[in-house]
């Protein structure tokens, strides 16, 4: 199959290599001149993934219009504040009837809409159908490594989900199918701004009790917000939601965790994404979900309080009190998911 890859960030280099070693045509869009020169001349990401060899058969471009030659499937992997604009100039050059699969994690902070909805919304209406999502604990150097991993794919149309997960499956790489686009959606953006909670706990040193009900707890406020939207709670407890999560926030390999031990510790938030090669994208997620819980009256309070660490120049001790001082109630009330 003839694949383009938009993106050649650590995810995008990560899955172009997953699937050019299941033996398929891949071409990589490279959006930096610089990185192109790299990944053509040394076969190596430094930047997104030091000391990883690339597979030969790999290919770059800096021309959209190249990379979407002839595309049999088309993946997106940029971050989330660039896909608008990426998949509206890729729209017109599109040629066939290609899947799409969104390996994006977010919700675009103007329209408060998922990945999906973005693509819908700019991809040609005829292909509309073809999208899926692909969401679930996974770091991309573990996957470029070729480690043991396992992931969901989500698509409104089960023919969709089962022609990706064809795709992407190999031996090393467990791919599931679902048709819950949201559940997986909310569960791979949310969980980046729980990440960056639990980070900032580590940081305090508040130890592993702390960190074991932020995560639970994280979970309770994903499953919320998604069911919201139409999401059935099952999903949120499976690899896109849970599973995701549990990584997220307990890995050194985790960004969004990472920024969080380091605010945990003193550092400022502005200095620390100034020092960062690679986005950590639950620092922009966090504006958008909260603006989303706003939106739809859903309580979150987590989020609340991330928000304010990051916006609203609130400490983290301050944030770790007004969080274990919540007014008392039962864990679980009759109904709530």
């Amino acid at each position: 199959m003839r694949i383009a890859v938009i993106g050649a960030g650590g995810w995008g280099t990560a899955l172009a290599t997953l699937v050019a070693t299941a033996g398929h045509q891949v071409r990589v869009w490279v959006r930096r001149s610089a990185l192109y020169e790299q990944l053509t001349k040394e076969q190596q990401n430094s930047a997104y993934l030091p000391n990883v060899r690339l597979p030969s058969t790999l290919t770059y471009t800096t021309a959209l219009s190249e990379a979407a030659m002839q595309a049999e499937l088309v993946i997106f992997a940029v971050p989330s504040h660039a896909l608008r604009g990426v998949a509206r100039s890729l729209a017109p050059l599109l040629t066939g009837t290609p899947l799409f699969v969104s390996a994006t994690k977010g919700i675009e902070e103007e329209t408060l809409q998922t990945m999906t909805t973005v693509l819908s919304e700019e991809l040609p209406t005829t292909l509309r159908h073809r999208i899926s999502v692909l969401s679930g604990p996974s770091f991309a150097a573990e996957v470029a490594r070729g480690l043991p991993t396992a992931v969901t794919v989500a698509a409104a149309h089960e023919a969709v989900a089962t022609d990706t997960q064809k795709v992407f499956s190999l031996s090393r790489f467990r791919v599931y199918t679902t048709t819950d686009v949201v559940g997986v959606e909310i569960g791979g953006a949310v969980k980046n701004v729980i990440a960056i909670a639990a980070g900032v706990s580590d940081g305090l040193g508040s130890g592993y009790s702390a960190r074991a009900a932020l995560i639970t707890r994280g979970l309770a406020e994903m499953t919320r917000l998604a069911v919201r939207l139409g999401a059935t709670p099952q999903t949120l407890s499976g690899l896109s939601g849970m599973g995701d999560l549990v990584l997220t926030c307990t890995s050194d390999l985790s960004r969004n965790h990472t920024v969080g031990v380091r605010i945990g510790r003193g550092e400022k938030i502005s200095d620390i994404l100034q020092s960062m090669t690679m986005v950590a994208e639950g620092v922009r997620t966090c504006r958008s979900v909260h603006a989303l819980a706003q939106r739809l009256g859903t309580d979150m309070p987590i989020i609340e309080q991330v928000y304010a660490l990051l916006y609203e120049a609130k400490s983290p001790h301050q944030v770790v009190v007004d969080l274990l001082t919540r007014e008392s109630k039962p864990e679980f009330w009759p109904g709530e998911n």
